[in-house]
Order: C-alpha cells, then sequence, then structure tokens
C-alpha cells in the first residue's frame, strides 16, 4: 500500500476529485495548507499599501492505495491539477505498513 499526498491549486479540487472517481479510486482527505515553494509568494497591493503574501493557499490531498493503483493515481492527479504554470503544486508518494478499518477491523487492502 501506498499514501499519496498531492498539494495543489484550490481551484482545481473539483477537477483533481473527480478525475480519480473516473478511475475508481473512493476515499480521501484534503486540508488547507498554506505555503510556498519556487514562487516565494507575491505582493499584493491593500488600500494603497504593498505588502508580501508570503503563504499562498493550497490543498493537501490524502489517499491510500494499494500498489498496482499508484501509476493511474498519479496519472489522474497531473492531468487534472496542471495549470502549466508555477505553482502547481507536488504530489509525494510514501510507504504505508498498515491500514485497519475501525468499524469492522479489517486490515491491509482489506481495510482500503
Amino acid at each position: 500500500m501506498k499514501k499519496i499526498e498531492a498539494f495543489i491549486k484550490p481551484f482545481k479540487l473539483d477537477q483533481v476529485k473527480d478525475a480519480l472517481t473516473e478511475i475508481g479510486l473512493v476515499g480521501m482527505s484534503v486540508g488547507e495548507f498554506r505555503g510556498f515553494g519556487r514562487q516565494r509568494g507575491h505582493s499584493e497591493f491593500y488600500r494603497g499599501s504593498e505588502y508580501q503574501v508570503d503563504f499562498l493557499p493550497k490543498l493537501k490531498i490524502e489517499l491510500v492505495v494499494s500498489e498496482d493503483e499508484v501509476d493511474r493515481a498519479i496519472e489522474a492527479i497531473l492531468r487534472a491539477a496542471r495549470t502549466d504554470e508555477v505553482g502547481d503544486g507536488k504530489i509525494f508518494v510514501l510507504p504505508i505498513e498498515e491500514a485497519i478499518r475501525i468499524r469492522t477491523g479489517e486490515t491491509g487492502s482489506q481495510a482500503l
């Protein structure tokens, strides 16, 4: 099993969710985050004053999939989240040692 963490632009959430659902992947967690990478924020003006926005809004999508679904999930996220602009985000893939469904006690891939 693998955990996929994808940091994306907030307005891309519905497209990513739809792309993952289309390939049969359901069940994900989404959280709001603020951060920066290469773009390092930007300047904005508010009431005539300039200020620096260092941390930009991002969403983090987390899902756990079986090993044979990882490539399809990554391709779906890439296709749906890409804008070809700086700040599109990142995808991380981490190993998962165990999964347990609390309600039934199922373990491993049956818990997904």
